[in-house]
């Protein structure tokens, strides 16, 4: 039985031809209990937070109770994993629940992660212990405050049960909410197997959920192509300025709408440095911090061969045309992506534009960061409050992060820059503010977390830490330990996926 409460779902992906999923149902766990529930995020979704925190809501979010109208589902795609091809992954450990369509208007997923087995979990258990639980919560989250294109936490439980990993740990379940979860890899999985009416199929989906105004155009595919480079470009961009590392950077992990997905092995980076990798299975630095736009370039020529057999709708189509259209597409991305970060970087900079005369103003900064081991962060979040010291005084962040005399010369450089650019002190300030966020989620801080949480059932910092970064560009001095760097001790060296 379903209470008047529950949310309505509008299921369009389980509406499509069964090649593209499993009808799946989530396996029940013994005793879930909440964790958290996102109340404005469920708002948003038409979902009633009193019903989401109910017996019936958490039920929900556990798999032990599927709504009416919910049409549970796993979907199927492929995916280049570290560079090499797996011709069929899926989803081995979530559920489709089901579609929202938001007050917006704009269509979102349900999707429980950590449901249990699938026909696509390969021999996995389909769990997922607590930490990346709490992880994914934390990390999603505060991107989502930081304004990045990303799923999002909607609410998550424990389930009572143990999962085996390298040892016994809590599981949990993550009630995830993107507005798809159709990656790269979903095309690829109907290209490797030369099946171009599914490719067909998908493409005319993705047009009418994602991007509409691709349909007007006299060669949509190759429209709706040009739209994902151009938001993947963007959303790398985002990335670089805030120093995310995603950590896992597969084909299979890059979603076609645009957003962040999978928060596994990623981590934000401490002291500035593009080699930075965290990810435990990232052994030769394929998808380090300074690699990530490489990588997404990579990633988008995967999608556009996998798009080749549609991608030119001419009268005279043939594979040559084609290629020439995808490569037209493609060499876009470097000035895309160069463009956006630019764009950010002159709000970091303080700057009302950025020119190529200020690349090497920039890069030499990047090069003194390194070389003095400099907090990414705090770095830029000190140079805002630089530039307009009288208002910082009693707000400032110098106890935690000043200058060194190395630096010395590069700001006289600043200074004597900032003298050509029209914003007062004051304008200049909030742009960089805006621009330069104080609190992030700091690997020990999210190590705390799901320490308290694994160990002793205790919840309270983890519910802190989402609450601080909520607003992460305003800084309380009586948070400051939320924007302190690592001490030697409690510095966190390698992330884990938790499969």
């Amino acid at each position: 039985m379903t209470s008047a409460n529950s949310p309505t779902f509008d299921n369009s992906y389980a509406k499509q031809a069964e090649r593209f999923y499993s009808p799946q149902a989530p396996v029940t766990v013994p005793s879930p209990e909440l964790i958290r529930i996102n109340t404005d995020l469920a708002a948003e979704l038409g979902i009633d937070p009193q019903w989401l925190a109910s017996p019936e809501g958490i039920a929900t979010m556990a798999g032990n109770h599927v709504p009416e109208g919910a049409e549970p589902i796993a979907t199927v795609y492929a995916g280049h994993q570290f560079g090499g091809w797996n011709p069929q992954l899926g989803d081995g450990r979530a559920v489709l629940l089901g579609e929202l369509v938001a007050q917006n208007g704009i269509r979102y997923d349900w999707q429980l992660k950590g449901s249990g087995r699938t026909p696509y979990s390969r021999g996995g258990d389909g769990k997922s212990p607590l930490g990346p639980v709490l992880r994914e919560y934390i990390l999603c989250e505060a991107m989502a405050a930081l304004n990045v294109p990303t799923t999002r936490a909607l609410g998550a439980v424990t389930s009572g049960e143990l999962v085996f990993r390298d040892q016994a740990l809590p599981g949990a379940v993550f009630s995830r909410v993107a507005q798809s979860h159709i990656r790269v890899g979903t095309m690829q999985y109907f290209a490797a197997r030369q099946d171009t009416d599914a490719v067909q199929d998908l493409s005319d989906y993705l047009i009418d959920r994602h991007f509409p105004a691709a349909a007007q155009a006299s060669n949509p595919i190759f429209a709706m192509l040009n739209e994902i480079i151009g938001r993947q470009a963007t959303l790398i961009a985002q990335w670089q300025s805030i120093g995310f590392i995603h950590g896992v950077m597969n084909t299979d992990n890059m979603l076609l709408c645009g957003e962040t997905v999978d928060y596994g092995p990623c981590a934000f980076m401490d002291s500035y440095d593009p080699a930075t990798v965290f990810s435990s299975i990232d052994r030769n630095g394929r998808y380090a911090y300074g690699n990530q736009p490489s990588i997404a370039h990579w990633n988008l020529a995967q999608l556009a061969q996998a798009l080749l057999p549609i991608l030119d709708n001419s009268p005279d189509a043939s594979e040559k045309s084609a290629i020439t259209l995808a490569q037209q597409a493609l060499d876009a991305f470097p000035e895309l992506f160069l463009k956006a970060y630019q764009n950010i970087i002159k709000d970091k900079l303080g700057l009302n534009s950025f020119s190529e005369a200020d690349d090497p103003l920039y890069q030499d900064l990047l090069t003194l960061m390194k070389q003095e081991k400099a907090d990414f962060t705090l770095c830029f979040r000190r140079l805002a409050e630089l530039a307009d010291e009288a208002e910082c005084i009693n707000n400032s962040v110098r106890e935690l992060f000043d200058f060194n005399d190395s630096f010395t010369p590069w700001l006289q450089q600043w200074r004597q820059r900032l003298i050509e650019d029209t914003q007062t002190p004051a304008q200049r300030q909030a742009q960089m503010f805006k621009a330069n966020p104080v609190f992030i989620p700091r690997n020990h801080l999210v190590q705390e977390a799901i320490t308290a949480a694994e160990r002793n059932n205790d919840f309270s910092f983890f519910n802190q830490l989402v609450d601080v970064l909520k607003t992460p560009h305003t800084f309380d001095p009586e948070k400051q330990r939320y924007a302190m760097p690592a001490k030697p001790n409690e510095q966190v060296l390698q992330t884990f996926c938790g499969t």
